[in-house]
């Protein structure tokens, strides 16, 4: 085994970490792996399903293969960015000014420009100057003290009540349903500084789509020795007496590793860790963090609805919040020649409607595009998908920093690295690949010390 410290013969970091096993294929997952196996130890991933990329999963539709759920990139997603750099896929994303609509009562509204803000008729002249004052506010304020203050509370002050009911609240209900009153500030403060921060929207995408990053993460870690397992979860984690970890899953009953970092969602670990010598372990996470979910429609379509990226659909009778219109942003090669659109509803795992048949969601999502739009005509369809995910973003509360699980579940053993951890930063491939850099540099640290640069 290499020492510390030595690089190999392309210059890459050489680690006596050992072998380190990575629980989960999503992006973050994928990273720490590409990092370890570079660094020299022996790495293996462990995925539950049968496809690597988490929420960034795709599926094959005509010659170009789509994400599930929509993705895009921003100029400030510098931990995204650096890890396309290192892997040589920087030249392959291209990048376009894109914008925000609003549609409410059949009127759609631009709020991209003051002057835009000012033409929304929805609030009176006092509501859009204070909540454009909120918009500049949330761009230059500090974040002190800001997860300890609801978004209720905040915006409620910044903006004004009536500002608050009809403009910010439908939007915070669209991600959270009716745990949006929990949700800290601090959370809006860091969305809205990631998405404009007071400049132009612009947003990246790549070409080949996000299978493009997948592959290349997945080539990276199998050049440098590493194996990934699909079909795999992992049904035990426990600590031998010799101090060794061992995992099982149904294929195989016992391997055992130096290492383990987990990026698997924690209801995965609290199952994983109920029985045998970790399960003291599991009680550094809070019981008390639970997730929202999504159900993502994917429509192909003959023509577009509007010139916006996205538009947040507030209306009551509206079954999704949101229209993606991707097709703004990604170029025809890489839609397959259609027009492209997500409908997102965000709702925990156990609502009814989380359970609803792809016919009845798609049916009710046909309704409300005809509602929304009415020229719209069902013969403009091509195709249509429905996806879900049950852990999609932690349902935040105040405190949240504190609540956080630790990136350290066990010294120099065993290592998380999940979504309920990114917060304060948006939860994003960008937050996720950030987060592992995190954790593994921890890791590097508490082996040998030293870092990833």
């Amino acid at each position: 085994m290499t020492n510390f410290g030595e690089t190999d013969s392309k210059g890459n970091l050489r680690v006596n970490i050992g072998k380190v096993a990575v629980i989960g294929g999503g992006i973050g997952g994928l990273a720490a792996a590409h990092w370890l196996a570079k660094a020299g130890a022996q790495v293996v991933v462990y995925e539950a399903s049968d496809q690597l990329g988490g929420l960034g999963t795709f599926f094959q539709y005509r010659d170009v293969h789509l994400e599930r759920f929509y993705h895009c990139m921003l100029p400030s997603d510098k931990h995204l960015l650096g890890i396309l750099q290192e892997l040589d896929l920087v030249d392959q994303i291209y990048w376009k000014e894109t914008s925000f609509g609003f549609m409410s009562n059949g009127r759609l509204y631009g709020l991209n420009t003051p002057l835009e803000l000012l033409q929304f008729s929805r609030l009176s002249w006092i509501d859009r100057i204070r909540v454009g004052i909120t918009g500049l506010w949330g761009s230059i304020c500090s974040s002190d003290g800001l997860d300890d203050v609801t978004c209720v509370e905040w915006l409620s002050k910044l903006s004004g009540r009536r500002a608050f009911e009809t403009f910010w609240k439908p939007m915070l209900q669209a991600k959270f349903g009716d745990r949006y009153h929990d949700v800290p500030a601090l959370w809006f403060w860091t969305r809205f500084n990631r998405e404009k921060g007071g400049k132009k929207e612009c947003k990246g995408y790549i070409h080949g789509g996000y299978r493009r990053i997948i592959d290349t993460l997945v080539k990276s870690i199998e050049t440098h020795g590493g194996i990934i397992r699909l079909k795999a979860p992992v049904q035990k984690l426990d600590l031998t007496e010799n101090g060794q970890l061992v995992i099982s899953t149904d294929q195989i009953e016992n391997e055992f590793f130096d290492r383990i970092v987990v990026t698997a969602p924690i209801f995965f670990l609290r199952n994983a860790l109920k029985e045998g010598s970790l399960a003291n372990v599991a009680k550094k996470i809070d019981a008390d963090i639970d997730m929202q979910g999504v159900i993502n429609a994917v429509f192909m379509l003959r023509r577009g609805f509007t010139k916006h990226y996205w538009v947040a659909a507030i209306d009551d009778d509206i079954p999704f919040q949101g229209v993606v219109e991707s097709t703004t942003l990604l170029e025809k090669s890489d839609t397959g020649g259609v027009h492209l659109i997500y409908l997102m509803n965000y709702l925990h795992r156990t609502d009814p409607r989380f359970l609803q048949s792809d016919d009845a969601i798609i049916r009710s999502y046909i309704n409300g595009l005809s509602r929304l739009f009415p020229d719209f005509k069902e013969d403009d369809i091509v195709d249509s998908f429905v996806f879900r995910a049950p852990f999609v973003e932690p349902l935040y509360t105040t405190g949240f920093q504190r609540r956080k699980p630790p990136i350290v579940l066990l010294p120099e053993k065993v290592y998380l690295a999940t979504a309920t951890q990114v917060y304060p930063d948006v939860t994003s491939w960008n937050g996720a690949v950030g987060l592992a850099k995190r954790v593994v540099n921890e890791l590097f640290n508490q082996v040998n010390k030293t870092e990833l640069k």
